[in-house]
């Protein structure tokens, strides 16, 4: 039994799955599939129940009023990187050591691992949960694009400490990446929750394949399946080579009945991050 499972109220073999949509307000496309994901289809319950914002992009704000309508459980997607190279946002602090010299974020991971100042980064942070909360959203949970602020451990102590200090549950790599440091045995230490075990596609590639394989050899505790759907679209085409697989993420979280009939023969239990966000403040 995984101590999440037990601090969430589940048994020791239950088998928890937690389906979230990332990259809303990244892109109009985007916008439009993740809602579509998170309304019942045919009748069925939606197989995801929590979107991730990414605050500084130019949709945020459109997907963050298209949100607040549906009652889902919405998280904060902080984002220091814009890897688009025709469509690019900054940061809302304008930190010096977050600008590529162009006005916006930095393209690349490295990018920002090399440059960016601790305290710009926990700066800008907390003003795009500030952002969030000022459009009328309460986050219930924290996550990192392209989960930068997991690979330097100056950014995590910065992850760590917006997390505590909004008492919210965090989404770390999955536990099979080496990071070099204990990020999990720390957020454990400070109270913060984690899934046990986190699905993401490749670059280029959508997530149905990992995700499939996971659900076959599912292990009990809480394993989040992390899509980033997309509608096709000019816009789509024009701002990502890998838009195909932002569509097949779409497919798959919204008229895959394959995939949620591998997601039914696999016994797990549908969940939200509402509530790893309730144990965590019970807690």
């Amino acid at each position: 039994m995984t101590a999440l499972s037990h601090r969430l109220g589940y048994g020791p073999d239950e088998r928890l799955v937690l389906v979230t949509v990332d990259g809303l307000g990244a892109s109009n496309a985007g916008n439009d599939a993740i809602t579509n994901a998170l309304v019942a289809q045919s009748g069925r319950q939606p197989l995801a129940m929590s979107t991730a914002l990414q605050v500084p992009c130019p949709w945020a704000a459109g997907g963050a009023a298209a949100i607040a309508t549906l009652g889902t459980t919405v998280g904060i997607e902080l984002t220091l990187n814009c890897a688009p190279q025709s469509y690019r946002w900054g940061s809302l602090t304008h930190g010096p050591s977050l600008n590529d010299g162009a006005g916006a974020l930095p393209s690349t991971v490295e990018d920002l691992l090399e440059h960016a100042d601790t305290p710009e980064v926990l700066k800008e942070c907390r003003a795009q949960i500030g952002r969030a909360i000022q459009w009328g959203l309460t986050p219930r949970f924290l996550t990192s694009h392209l989960d930068a602020l997991a690979y330097r451990p100056e950014f995590f102590d910065a992850f760590l400490d917006v997390a505590l200090g909004h008492n919210l549950p965090i989404r770390l790599p999955d536990p099979s990446v080496d990071l070099g440091f204990p990020a999990r045995e720390l957020a454990a230490d400070e109270g913060v929750l984690t899934p046990d075990r986190v699905i993401q596609a490749p670059t280029g590639r959508d997530v149905r394949e990992a995700a499939a394989d996971a659900l076959r050899d599912l292990q009990p505790g809480v394993t989040e399946i992390v899509a980033r759907p997309a509608a096709d679209s000019p816009e789509l085409r024009a701002l990502t080579p890998h838009w195909a697989a932002r569509v097949g993420d779409a497919h798959l979280v919204s008229h895959d009945w394959g995939f949620r009939a591998l997601l039914h023969r696999s016994n797990a239990r549908l969940i939200s991050w509402s509530e790893l966000s309730t144990a965590q403040r019970a807690g």
